[in-house]
């Protein structure tokens, strides 16, 4: 009986230390679960950012330059540098068409320091160049008209816009943004710009200077202002 007794003491310490070894073995392997980052958290991590949209707007001439309403694409790329910080560039093409007006094409391009107020909401300032190409706008010719001229002309202001206007200049804007995260990898944004551009307006005359054979050309300087809606889509 003795022997019996020391028998069933013996295996029930073995059991128990099999018991103890494999609840430890399935505390080594237990895996801890890893926190799911929110998608508006992995909109404010650093990273590449990438954006497109539509804008409509104005723009408006001053001192004698023609407007126009602006429509046409608008392309965002740029690096998110932290929560509050980001930089973009910021490029257009788009169409600037009013009877009367402007007659042609509207180019930008800018560099955007933004700031993010909140996580949906960011305020830009941006500086580069804006240019304006037009063809034919059906303006009236002013004086002094380029078959009169024998060297190129400057006009003092722009009371009286050329009739057709190829340049590039200063421009500068200020943007507000809202963004509405749609999931990990895109948002859509709603942008409000006020815009302000200088051009270096240049018309040839299809003349050349007598002694130099340069082309002759009328130039005078576009100053507008205006302001732009643009709806689109950003991805990350």
């Amino acid at each position: 009986m003795a022997v019996l007794r020391g028998n069933r003491v013996a295996l029930g310490v073995a059991v128990a230390l099999v018991g103890a070894r494999a609840t430890s073995v399935r505390a080594d392997t237990a895996k801890t679960s890893l926190a799911v980052e929110t998608a508006e958290a992995g909109w404010q991590r650093s990273g590449f950012r990438l954006a497109l949209g539509l804008l409509y707007g104005e723009l408006a001439g001053m001192r004698g330059a023609p407007s126009g309403r602006l429509i046409g694409p608008q392309i965002h790329a740029g690096l998110r540098l932290d929560r509050r910080w980001s930089l973009y560039a910021t490029f257009e093409y788009v169409r600037a068409q009013t009877t009367g007006g402007l007659s042609g094409l509207r180019f930008a391009g800018t560099v955007d320091p933004t700031w993010h107020v909140t996580p949906h909401v960011a305020v830009a300032v941006g500086m580069g160049f804006g240019g304006i190409v037009e063809g034919r706008t059906g303006r009236a010719d002013v004086m002094p008209y380029g078959s009169t001229l024998d060297t190129s002309y400057t006009f003092p202001d722009s009371k009286h816009p050329i009739p057709s206007c190829s340049g590039v200049g200063a421009a500068g804007l200020v943007r507000g943004t809202y963004s509405h995260v749609l999931g990990p990898k895109s948002a859509a944004i709603v942008e409000l710009e006020i815009v302000g551009q200088q051009t270096q307006c240049v018309e040839a005359t299809g003349m050349l200077e007598a002694d130099t054979a340069r082309p002759i050309e009328r130039r005078q300087t576009w100053g507008h202002a205006g302001g732009t809606l643009l709806i689109g889509i950003s991805w990350r």
